[in-house]
């Protein structure tokens, strides 16, 4: 009789041929894409599509309005003062971001949104591409069908409408730092499918000259007009030349704030990215102000009561979290005395504002690895590309998903499978 082929035999299998794209399912000598299959229900594929483009639009009308607001609000919201010009410069309000990712997790009150990464998200490569091939090797049905095809389409309208608003657009680059090779990939994935004509630069070689950002090309400074970048913004604001400490990420700014660079995502997205802005939406939503009967219903339905100062204490189990925070740093979680339940540590992201957030739990499941079974929890990603639902991911991991976090590729649900299938 054939013998069965072992986990890590079916793991090669299924990465090995995707690392030309995928290079990283392997993180820091640790597993991080799983060989199998995660199955969802039709409907619940259909609800986290119609949470995510109701909350594209709160956010994107939140948005519009902050970003005519004046000074203090702006900075209540942790908007730095130096990025306060920039984060002004409307492009195209009713699309917040051209690519963002929203986090979800499924709980006892059914699907609840926990923070919306706006500005510079990651999973790209593992949502649009990797999935798929997943869903090809085991013969599952992906719920992300057709999905690439929107990444050119919001690329496509987001340069259309810069140009509509009297930005050069010949020249166009995208950025990520060279040595990191999840960044540097996912930002040329992203570059080949905005079917633009475009030229990959690493951060490193970019420079100011003559009151432009350019890339150095063999020796040359070639101007840019529009830059994607995987660099948060509130990070450029600290970037300084090396060689004679010129506040290069301040001039990048000034450039934006004056109209001689489009950028993408939009400053409009930094503005979403703050989690202090979903504290700003449940308190309208609580006071009844601002939005439609509709849109009260999103928000009930979709997100977590979010403030800026401690309302759970001595009432219910709350969790705090950098306002700028990523991949779970400085998040803590609290029983309703405030006694700590688990706590990152890492060192990073501890000196920003933190929200207070409601705490649910995340759903359990268990799944195969190279170690043997694993029983974690799931989070839920899912893509807003263009104003419109996209592409959605998962990762399992602990109580506080963080960047170590397995990616588990996920299909949908037909009257063969099981809820959950992992080889």
């Amino acid at each position: 009789m054939p013998v069965e082929p072992s986990y890590e035999e079916i793991r090669e299998r299924l990465y090995g041929p995707l690392r030309d794209v995928f290079s990283w399912d392997w993180i820091e000598g640790l597993e991080y894409g799983l060989a199998g299959i995660h199955y969802i229900t039709p409907s619940f594929r259909q609800e986290i599509k119609l949470a995510t483009e109701a909350l594209g639009s709160i956010y994107a009308k939140t948005v519009f309005a902050v970003q005519s607001a004046e000074d203090p609000l702006l900075l209540e919201l942790g908007i730095p003062k130096e990025l306060l010009p920039a984060v002004r410069v409307l492009v195209k309000p009713e699309i917040v971001t051209v690519m963002g990712r929203f986090d979800f997790m499924q709980t006892a009150e059914g699907i609840k949104m926990i923070e919306f990464n706006a500005d510079t998200p990651t999973s790209v490569v593992e949502a649009f591409f990797v999935n798929a091939q997943a869903c090809r090797f085991f013969g599952a049905e992906s719920p992300n069908q057709g999905t690439e095809g929107q990444i050119g389409e919001a690329f496509t309208r987001i340069v259309k409408t810069y140009k509509e608003l009297g930005y050069a657009t010949d020249s166009i680059v995208f950025s990520a730092l060279s040595w990191h090779k999840e960044d540097r990939d996912t930002v040329k994935y992203l570059m080949d499918q905005s079917g633009l004509k475009a030229k990959f630069v690493a951060l490193e070689d970019l420079r100011i000259f003559e009151d432009r950002l350019c890339a150095l090309l063999d020796d040359r400074f070639v101007p840019i007009d529009v830059w994607y970048r995987l660099h948060a913004l509130e990070k450029l604001v600290e970037d300084y030349d090396e060689n004679d400490k010129y506040p290069t990420g301040a001039h990048v700014l000034d450039l934006v704030a004056r109209g001689k660079l489009a950028i993408i995502n939009p400053p409009s997205a930094f503005v979403a990215q703050t989690k202090a802005l979903q504290s700003l939406i449940w308190n309208l939503h609580e006071a009844g102000e601002f939005y439609t009967p509709e849109e009260h219903a999103w928000v009930e339905n979709y997100m977590l009561p979010t403030y800026m100062e401690n309302r759970f204490l001595n009432k219910e189990p709350f969790v705090t979290k950098p306002i700028f925070g990523r991949e779970g740093g400085a998040v803590s979680l609290f029983d309703k005395d405030g006694r700590v339940a688990e706590k990152d540590k890492d060192d990073f992201y501890w000196d920003q504002p933190m929200i207070y957030q409601k705490r649910l739990e995340m759903e359990e499941i268990e799944s195969n690895t190279v170690s043997g079974p694993y029983r974690g929890r799931l989070l839920w990603g899912s893509f807003l590309v263009g104003g419109r639902a996209s592409a959605i991911s998962a990762r399992i991991g602990e109580r506080i998903t963080g960047n170590l976090s397995c990616f588990l590729p996920i299909g949908v649900k037909t009257s063969k499978e099981e809820k959950s299938k992992c080889i």
